[in-house]
Parts: C-alpha cells; structure tokens; sequence
C-alpha cells in the first residue's frame, strides 16, 4: 500500500467531497483524552467529553500510580463533577494469581460509578459483565472486521476500539458492517508492536510491556551493521523509534468514517500537554461541527501541537503502512522547541499572603521565568511575579536556595516547580 502525502489535506477531502461543504454528514465523535490524575482531569474539563485512565495496577502505563483503589470513588465522583464520562482501563495480561485482585479491582470501579471498564482479556471481560459494568473493548484486542467487533458486542460490549494498524477505508467499511460503537485514535504515541503486543522490553531486560512495564527500548539509539560487521548510515540512530500520531489536519475524513469516539494518548503526560493537546482537538472539531474547519485552522492548531512534547508527527496506518516518513530516526524522546525543567518542590502554601514557600532543588529562578506548579490535584501556570528570601524582595535565587514566591491559585506541599521555555536556536 502506498502513502499518500497531501500538502493541503482539508482543502482536498473537502475539494473531492463537495457535498460535505454544504451539509455536516456525520456527527461529532465523542473527545476521549488520557489523563493520569485529578490535576490532568480538571484541565480538559472544558475539552474533552470523557476522560480515560487506570488504577496504580493492571494497566498499560504501570508508571501512572497516582490513582489508588481508595481514591477511586472521590476521583470518578470529581470527573463527573467536571461533566466527563470516566473510563477505566484494566488492560494488561492476566495470570491466573492475579485473578482475586482483578475481581476487588471491579467491585470498586462498580462502587465508583465508572461509566466503562476498557478491556481485553476475556477473564476481565467476563468479571466486568458479571458486575454489570460498562464495556469497552481495548485496542489490544486488535479488532480489524465488523465481524470481530460484532462478536464482542454480542458478548456485551458496547464500544469496540479499533485496531491501530487499519486504514482509513477499512475503518469505513467497519462502520458499515456493525451498529456497535467504534473509537478510535487521533493523537499520541505509537508502538512498534502490533496494537501494542511488544515482546522487546521483556526479552531484553525482563519488563514485561503486555504487564505495563515497557522500558521502552524502541526509543534507545541503535546502530545497524551488515554481515561483515560494518555500520549502515541511515541518517540517525533511533531506528526503531515511531513517531507520535497526529490526525488533526484529517479530522474532516476521519469524522466521515462514522466512528463515534476519538482518542487522544496520554496517561503517563503532565497536565500542561493534556490542556493543550486537548483544547486543540476540541477547537478542531467545534469547527468541523460548524462547517468552518480549513487547511489554516488545521496547520495553526499543528503548529500549537508541535509545542507540546512530541517525538515528530505522522498520520500512522491511516493512509497506508507507514514508511521511513514514519519514524523519528534523528530525535531523541522529545522533539518539542519547547522544554520544561525541574526547578524545585513547594514546601508550604500560604493563603492570606498568596505566596508559596519553595525549595528551589534542580536549578533556580529569576522574577519573570514562566514556570507551572504541579501536582496529583494541583495545576498552575504563571510568571514568576515575586521571590522573597530571608524577608527581602529579589530579582533572582540560586539552586539550594528557599525561597518565597507569589502564587495566583491554591498549591500544596510536595507539588513540583517547573520551568517552561524554547530552547535556544542553534
């Protein structure tokens, strides 16, 4: 299958479908964003329509432990208290001792009112319908027909998401062949594997990725040599690193599938990327509802998306299997112009005064950096508007320093202090 490359995506789908530029054809999927934590939750409120995550075990992303089994009901009660569905993924291999937890994992998302369980396993599956729990199949399933989707469905399933290596057209056709709700995604990281099924981190360092412990070897620098042992240029050393998704430009085809939910990859992001990514898919597709969507609305919100942490774009298997275009041979993790650095950990907050007490760890500060506080409940962005050390105004404190700084909102102890800004041009 080949690629196509379309310098002007809206404008040509439009240009070949003119009955889309007098008449919305399809409806608005449903906004499904990634979120690791309360913080992330409460920045997409305005955004997303429903929020997915996990718990501190049985997922995907092992490294998003922010949500407990005893935080679950006050978080799924603060979600829906933003107007967001909640979703919980509960979708890693499971082995036969994991099979107790799984069922107190359940009664607790059953008590908590989640409004869907995403997952895969048929032991999951079963416990879930069991407990009369909403189900969504995972994309692990690798779901590619309407016939296997239907097959789900009739086991109780309302939403299948598909398969991350399907074209556009086989979506389509999908679409066609079953009543059943389809999600699929629009942004964010790409696996190697085939929906994600990677056996390379358990085979090199015994970090299982179907368990959620994925060291993430595709991302290392590698070298390729021939039989006789000599180095193959290929113009970068990350050569097996895939670059992020990123459909914003096709959102108007994408829409026309008649799948009914998008979603946007994150569970493991800080909740700036959240806010941002989010809010861009959110002007994208209030556009598209209006019939306004163009190619410079698309390229705008790309070039804001380019901002936020990203290993380069492409459109994935949407339009054919992806190529060398695919992959990001000479980034490293983040190709971003824009970085966030630690600066250091608020020890206090002070209401009355609106300041914080911070201990400044990694690096210092200077009265006009840009900076974001943040924690498990907590998101702030600001300029740094005043520091204080040992009761005196300073424009400027060093790493090792504690210091007092004017915040705008509510911080709390233990949330982290960081920097944000372009790196300098080379």
């Amino acid at each position: 299958m080949v690629r196509t490359h379309l310098s002007d995506p809206v404008h040509a789908y439009l240009m070949g479908n003119p009955e889309r530029l007098s008449q919305r054809q399809s409806p608005i999927p449903e906004l499904v964003v990634g979120v690791k934590n309360l913080a992330a939750a409460s920045v997409c409120k305005d955004h997303a329509d429903a929020v997915y995550f996990s718990l501190d075990r049985f997922s995907l992303r092992a490294r998003a432990q922010d949500i407990k089994i005893d935080d679950l009901c006050a978080f799924v009660e603060s979600v829906k208290g933003c107007g967001l569905r909640a979703y919980m993924a509960v979708n890693t291999v499971i082995y036969p001792e994991d099979l107790p937890a799984i069922g107190d994992v359940l009664d607790a998302a059953g008590s908590a009112g989640v409004d869907a369980v995403i997952a895969w396993d048929p032991a999951v599956i079963c416990a879930a319908l069991d407990r009369g729990l909403g189900l969504h199949i995972s994309t692990q399933a690798n779901v590619s027909n309407g016939r296997a989707a239907e097959f789900y469905e009739t086991l109780g399933a309302s939403r299948v998401i598909l398969s991350r290596e399907l074209g556009i057209h086989q979506i389509r056709e999908i679409a066609q062949q079953t009543g059943m709700e389809l999600e699929v995604f629009v942004h964010g990281a790409m696996c190697q594997a085939v929906s994600g099924r990677c056996y390379l981190s358990a085979y090199l360092l015994g970090r299982s990725a179907n368990c959620g412990d994925c060291a993430q070897p595709c991302r290392w620098q590698w070298t390729l040599t021939d039989d006789r042992g000599a180095e193959v240029e290929l113009g970068g050393k990350y050569l097996l690193s895939a670059k992020d998704l990123c459909m914003i430009e096709h959102l108007p085809e994408l829409i026309d599938t008649g799948v009914c939910a998008f979603k946007v990859e994150g569970r493991l992001r800080n909740a700036s990327y959240t806010a941002a990514v989010s809010r861009c898919y959110r002007e994208a597709l209030d556009a598209c509802r209006n019939g306004s969507y163009n190619t410079e609305q698309a390229q705008e919100l790309k070039r804001r998306l380019e901002l936020e942490y990203n290993r380069g774009f492409s459109t994935g298997f949407y339009f054919g299997v992806p190529g060398p275009d695919g992959l990001g041979y000479e980034s490293d993790m983040n190709a971003s112009p824009v970085q966030r650095q630690a600066v250091g950990v608020v020890l206090n907050y002070y209401p009355k005064q609106g300041a914080a007490a911070v201990r400044l760890l990694e690096q210092g500060l200077t009265v006009g950096d840009r900076i974001i506080i943040e924690g498990t409940t907590t998101y702030l962005e600001q300029e740094v508007e005043s520091l204080v050390s040992a009761g005196k105004s300073i424009g400027a404190a060093e790493s090792g320093q504690e210091v007092g700084m004017g915040v705008r909102d509510r911080v709390r102890e233990n949330d982290r202090v960081f920097k944000v800004g372009r790196l300098p041009t080379p």
